[in-house]
């Protein structure tokens, strides 16, 4: 013999009531099908009664919906005419009484908590002789029969030794299928209606289980079983196929609503499974709970989480040493009817947080001032409030208990992603972390547990793209390339949730479509700014964000500090920044540590060469850095590489900023500005105190033509050409070459021009490549030699990927 329920939705449209009666004559053995009202029928029920407590005349359009609701029902569903007929006869009757229980109370606007209770049974009574119509060989069993409550605390508890006595004496004998009406009940003494709260239809069904020893309880609802978290809120949850009762019965408490949590204690004393079927979706695996499950293979099976918490504190220092203190919090509490889903107790004993919902912290908060109202006057106890917009989330699985350091990455990982736990409760069975936070970071908090603990089937990285040009271009086109191979192969997601240009931007939480982002941009996006981006990418909030800087622009740079305070890690092409005043650079990469976010700028010198990033990995090793020397301009390398009898100095220029390797403005490139930039850079990365004004300049073009406009640039500096190609032959003759060095050694920094021979380094360095020597303590008699392509859009776009990767995988 097996029990099923079927919760509102199941019998809430034709289509799934229909499938309730295909679902239950498909099954050979005896079956009890415990159902709920018809969906939204009992929310129905409990507001046109307030709508008629108030004297509102509309109440009566609320019942007649009712009504025709149930009437409607029975007219699609049943065919044949005489059980039709002989159905809405005791429908009608009960339609009739319950009209009458709203006249009385709208005549006399009074609705008292025992009517109420009578008027929401008719929900289940309506839906209970449909369904006894509608399946075949049904029996209906009423559940104020044998389902009895007692008053404790003005709330109605089971009964459960005189509800098991009458439940096997109900089911002495069983017909092929009996239903029965859940959720309702009445009192044993009064014998007045009352019923098991709501979601007891959940609770009815697992009473009558347990009573009768049945092989199985089967609850049939809307979702194919418990998930790994809110799928409205995770995308990425899915299903679990199995649980334990205790880690069912501790995601139920902390909010899955899949099913009812007392739910699960009558069944488990039984060791009865429990399955968790769709009844949209019959088919499915479902959620199996039982007492011993094959799968090991995760330490946390499911997040849950109470979005409505409160916090309250009861400390002082009164409190320290006091035997009873506790007894008397938690005696007042449950004399007033107060549940407690949280205790957090310092181990100095003079502070006890209790975690409730919201709508018990006015009442909490007062009667816990009475108790303690002497020690409060005498200053041992601080007044007791309440810390409000509160949210409880636990990670719930009997694994954790063989699994260290559970607890430390999970705060980590909130910690990393600027998540504060306001207080946190484990119990010694290791089932169950619970803490809560900021109602506002409740959905960044699910989604990085989800992903961080592999309950999701991928990590993933949001990316917010600024400057979708040049590098930005080809950055977004690598991106779009990698991502089916990065979620088969590596597990991981990247997924753009922002692109800004200096005009648009564009922000979703679901993703961009990056196969036609420029015309959704042009189409969606709104209207660009400093201020945009800074308060649409903080509030979002979003779990593992990363804001990639692929502009030139400074202004873009001051966005840097707010998103790192905000835990929002940063990846710069844009080199601004990091070579600005030694404080800003210093206090930007203190931030990163402090917050455990990143801040990365490897493409800032040698585009795409791995520099930066050697440098740390010398330094951090404990090697130090002597010297650099380094030829750190693709632009000028090219530039001096390509210069020649048939080519002047002049033209070379014009065709670096053709082939996109100078800025659009080529002499920030001849004036060595960009090369002390990196320099600078460099030489923070190796431990040096270095500004920009610190480098000293020796430039190879005279300072007049870096004054007055671009065009007049263009006009003048042909009258170089002449004194270029005289030093060049001599260059030729002596076998020589130039090249523009940028130097630090003994902390002394420069950039010249410089002419080198054949028998050096930097002589053979083609294009626009890039190559640098580093003599270090361990690398001094042979330097380091780091040598590639230093410019160029998708080296440096390659560059950035690289290091949103290894943000990946921090």
């Amino acid at each position: 013999m097996k029990v099923m329920k079927f919760g509102g939705t199941s019998v809430g449209s034709v289509n799934s009531i229909l499938s309730v009666k295909e679902i239950v004559e498909a099954v050979k053995e005896p079956v009890i099908v415990v159902v709920s009202a018809l969906g939204g029928i009992t929310d129905k029920l409990i507001s046109t009664s307030l709508m008629a407590s108030k004297g509102d005349k509309n109440y009566e359009k609320e019942y007649a919906y009712i009504v025709g609701l149930h009437i409607s029902m029975i007219d699609e569903i049943i065919k044949d005419k005489e059980v039709k007929d002989d159905l809405l006869v005791k429908i009608n009757t009960l339609l009739s009484e319950l009209r009458d229980i709203y006249q009385g109370i709208y005549l006399i606007r009074d609705l008292s908590p025992k009517t109420s209770d009578t008027i929401v049974s008719y929900g289940e009574r309506l839906s209970s002789l449909i369904v006894t119509s509608l399946i075949d060989q049904a029996v209906l069993f009423d559940s104020r029969v044998f389902i009895k409550t007692e008053n404790k605390h003005s709330k109605h508890i089971l009964d459960s030794e005189l509800t098991n006595k009458l439940v096997k004496n109900t089911f002495l004998e069983l017909p092929k299928v009996s239903v029965v009406p859940g959720f309702i009940a009445t009192d044993k003494k009064s014998g007045e209606i009352t019923n098991l709260g709501r979601g007891g239809s959940d609770y009815t069904a697992s009473i009558i289980a347990a009573a009768l020893n049945a092989d199985s309880l089967e609850i049939w609802t809307d979702v194919d079983g418990f998930m790994t978290a809110d799928p409205k809120v995770i995308s990425t949850a899915y299903t679990i196929n199995e649980l334990s009762y205790v880690e069912a019965m501790e995601l139920c408490n902390f909010g899955a609503k899949v099913v009812y949590p007392p739910t699960i204690y009558p069944v488990f004393h039984k060791n009865i499974p429990v399955l968790i079927k769709n009844t949209f979706n019959p088919k499915g695996n479902g959620t199996i709970i039982k007492s011993q499950i094959n799968d090991q293979n995760k330490a946390i099976k499911g997040i849950s989480s109470i979005n409505n918490t409160s916090l309250i504190t009861v400390t002082g220092l009164g409190m320290v040493g006091v035997i009873g203190v506790n007894y008397r919090i938690f005696k007042t509490l449950a004399q007033n009817g107060i549940s407690v889903f949280l205790v957090s107790q310092a181990s100095s004993e003079n502070s006890t947080s209790i975690g409730v919902r919201n709508e018990d912290a006015a009442l909490a908060c007062m009667v816990l001032n009475q108790e303690f109202a002497k020690e409060i006057e005498m200053g041992e106890i601080s007044p007791v409030d309440a810390e409000m917009n509160l949210a409880t989330i636990a990670i719930v699985g009997e694994n954790m208990k063989h699994t260290p350091g559970i607890a430390g990455k999970l705060f980590g990982t909130l910690g990393r992603n600027g998540v504060s736990v306001i207080a946190c409760a484990q119990g010694a069975s290791e089932t169950n972390i619970s803490f809560v936070v900021e109602s506002k970071s409740l959905r960044k908090s699910l989604n990085v547990i989800h992903d961080s603990f592999f309950l999701s089937e991928y990590q993933v990285l949001n990316l917010f793209i600024c400057g979708h040009g040049t590098v930005g271009g080809r950055l977004i086109e690598q991106i779009k390339s990698q991502q089916e191979k990065l979620i088969k192969e590596r597990n991981l997601k990247l997924k753009v949730v922002g692109i800004a240009d200096r005009r648009k931007a564009l922000f979703t939480r679901e993703g961009i479509d990056l196969s036609n982002y420029k015309e959704e941009l042009a189409e969606k996006g709104m209207k660009s700014s400093l201020q945009v981006l800074h308060d649409e990418i903080i509030g979002m909030n979003i779990f593992n964000s990363v804001f990639v800087d692929c502009t030139a622009s400074g202004d873009v740079c001051s966005l840097y500090k707010g998103f790192l305070n905000h835990n929002i890690s940063v990846v710069a092409a844009n080199k601004i920044a990091a070579s600005s005043e030694y404080e800003v650079y210093r206090e930007l990469k203190d931030i990163a540590r402090h917050r455990g976010v990143k801040f990365l700028f490897e493409t800032n010198v040698g585009a795409g060469l791995p520099i930066i990033n050697t440098i740390n990995d010398l330094i951090n090793s404990g090697d130090k850095i002597i010297k650099i020397e380094a030829v750190l301009s693709g632009t000028l390398n090219y530039i001096f590489n390509k210069i020649s009898a048939d080519v002047p100095f002049s033209r070379t220029i014009k065709m670096a900023q053709e082939e996109r390797y100078s800025e659009p403005d080529p002499r920030i490139d001849l004036s060595g500005k960009d090369v002390i930039r990196k320099l600078v850079i460099l030489a923070r990365e190796a431990g040096y105190k270095l500004e920009q004004s610190d480098v000293e300049k020796h430039l190879f073009v005279p300072n007049e033509f870096f004054e007055g406009s671009l065009d007049d640039f263009w006009k003048n500096v042909p009258s170089l050409d002449a004194d270029f190609e005289s030093r060049r032959k001599r260059l030729e003759n002596e076998n020589k070459r130039w090249r523009f060095v940028a130097r630090l050694e003994n902390g002394k920094a420069s950039v010249q021009l410089e002419e080198v021979g054949n028998s050096h380094p930097f002589y053979g360095l083609e294009g626009s490549n890039n190559i640098i020597l580093l003599t270090t303590e361990r690398y001094n008699e042979y330097p380091m030699m780091i040598q590639g392509y230093g410019a160029g859009a998708s080296v440096t776009a390659a560059g950035v990927f690289a290091d949103i990767m290894s943000i990946a995988n921090i």
